[in-house]
């Protein structure tokens, strides 16, 4: 009777999406007198979505044995299926392959599946022609779930079918189409018409692939969906971590780094705590944080974590490389990785490509990959595409000398980010501007640029950015006008003390560390602490 009562509860939070009460009351029934198959399935999904991986392989394992002792082929088969997809989410895909045969036999056995099973254990298939870069061949075993789902009326592999679909169209060339399926896939979910495992698996890796396509637009509607998932299931750790990595990639583009900053940090957390997704994604967008705001160690080891975890770590790799002055590296680092990468990854390479090879001096190598680009960004390009592409032309275009035209289409850049509210690309393409200006003779208006950029950097604590700018401008802003005690209090802000802890450094009080911040302020031309950490390391105090 207390075992009936645990598993109730156990179920029952797992209807109500708490994944930790389920992990823990189905676990005790399970030790107490041993689970249903059926009880052993939840348990999996409770466990999987706490984190605990390899438990729920174990609890999914014993479900498919105990099916198949009791004569339910189908179930059987489901269950091996629903482990290939584990495996998969857990990156043991080679372990994965294992058990696709074994749902295939079982399923051979049967007369006429009365489910949807034969769609499921066709998942992992069509996600391993993915990986092998056999994309008409997945999208037509895509095709082939959807009209499963749609016989058997299986929303939830109608939902896996139509993303499958979508990101085999993306990599076969077709933005508009790919992400019109993926679109179908998210609005399930968002409607709750799809399994956990399934609506994490496609909200992390849509969002994903939207930041890679240049799709601003998708990324901050569909990270919006994810979000919402997530913190309707508060216990849950699988997905959770990606998303925190996501939300600091977006957060990154328009501007908010201190936030950024926490949702990486947050990120990181939960890959430790057993967010298996995380591993994918989570160290770079961490590192690229880290290389624009000019942590650069804590980008390598970013980048190096990420490569660990079979992610390709570049561009950003290659751009921190740039940013260090080992241009030979990162344009060896840029070329290996794009060649390489399958089409929808190049094409994500191919802006840090243009600008990495101008700067070894490339110019024919910058060109070509300039016209890659506009080829396969297609005749209509997202907005940020489109904007990414006329900044790349307008670095080609100065880079040739021909500043008329990369004040043209650096003009276009610099709209272009203002309307997506993309604030440090912006900065950039003021900087471009500025140097066009300053080729044609227009010293003033160049200087108006500059300085919006380097107010743009400063705001923002892109300290690399800062240095590169005054390098450009062949100048550099004194710290002479500082007192002895506002150096030191500029000093400690660097570091990241509060104003509370400065007066205790310094046996002062707050109201007098406030006003030597201000005064700091003032003669600085600064407006935050991000803006004074800048300066501080842009100007070598720290």
């Amino acid at each position: 009777m207390i075992q009936s009562s645990t598993i109730e509860s156990g179920r029952a939070a797992a209807t109500e999406l708490r994944w930790a009460e389920a992990y823990e009351r189905l676990s005790i029934a399970d030790a107490d007198g041993g689970l249903a198959p059926p009880d052993l399935e939840v348990l999996a999904t409770a466990a999987l979505l706490r984190g605990e991986g390899h438990a729920a392989l174990d609890v999914m394992t014993r479900a498919h044995e105990a099916y198949v002792v009791h004569g339910d082929v189908e179930s059987g088969a489901r269950a091996a299926a629903w482990i290939a997809v584990y495996q998969i989410e857990l990156g043991e895909f080679s372990h994965s392959f294992e058990w696709i045969p074994r749902a295939r036999r079982l399923l051979t056995s049967l007369a006429e599946p009365s489910t949807s099973v034969v769609g499921l254990a066709m998942v992992p298939t069509t996600v391993a022609s993915i990986a092998s870069g056999d994309h008409l061949g997945a999208e037509r075993q895509a095709i082939e779930i959807e009209e499963i789902a749609e016989r058997f009326r299986d929303l939830d592999l109608a939902a896996m079918g139509a993303f499958l679909r979508g990101y085999c169209v993306l990599e076969l060339g077709d933005d508009g189409a790919g992400f019109a399926h993926m679109d179908r896939a998210v609005a399930a979910v968002e409607h709750r018409a799809t399994s956990p495992v399934f609506s994490g698996f496609i909200l992390c890796t849509a969002v994903g692939m939207a930041h890679i396509g240049f799709d601003l637009a998708r990324v901050v509607a569909w990270t919006a969906v994810l979000d919402d998932w997530c913190r309707g299931q508060p216990e849950l750790v699988a997905y959770d971590g990606q998303r925190h990595a996501l939300r600091s990639a977006l957060l990154r583009l328009q501007g908010a780094w201190d936030e950024a900053s926490t949702e990486a940090e947050l990120g990181m957390s939960r890959f430790r705590a057993g967010d298996y997704r995380a591993m994918w994604g989570a160290p770079y967008w961490y590192g690229e944080l880290q290389r624009l705001r000019g942590a650069l160690h804590s980008a390598a080891e970013s980048f190096r974590r990420a490569g660990e975890a079979a992610w390709d770590p570049h561009p950003g790799a290659a751009m921190l490389l740039l940013t260090e002055g080992k241009v030979e590296r990162a344009q060896e680092q840029i070329r290996r990785s794009a060649a390489d990468a399958d089409r929808f990854m190049r094409r994500y390479r191919l802006p840090a490509m243009v600008e990495i090879e101008i700067a070894a001096g490339d110019l024919e190598a910058s060109r070509r990959a300039l016209a890659e680009l506009r080829v396969r960004a297609g005749s209509t390009p997202s907005p940020m595409l489109a904007t990414v592409i006329a900044f790349a032309t307008a670095q080609v275009r100065l880079a040739e000398g021909d500043a008329a035209e990369a004040l043209v289409a650096g003009g276009e850049a610099g709209s272009g980010w203002r309307e997506l509210g993309v604030p440090y690309e912006l900065a950039r393409s003021r900087v471009l501007l500025g140097r066009a200006l300053r080729a044609l003779g227009e010293a003033e208006r160049a200087r108006a640029e500059f300085e919006a950029a380097r107010a743009g950097f400063t705001e923002l604590g892109a300290v690399p950015a800062l240095v590169e700018l005054d390098r450009i401008m062949g100048s550099g802003r004194g710290s002479g006008a500082l007192t002895d005690r506002e150096l030191e209090v500029l000093r400690l802000v660097s570091t990241g003390l509060t104003n509370r802890a400065i007066a205790e450094r310094l046996s002062l009080s707050e109201k007098t560390v406030a006003r030597h911040l201000s005064n700091i302020f003032a003669k600085l031309g600064l407006s935050s602490r991000a803006g004074a950490t800048a300066y501080a390391y842009e100007n070598g105090l720290v």
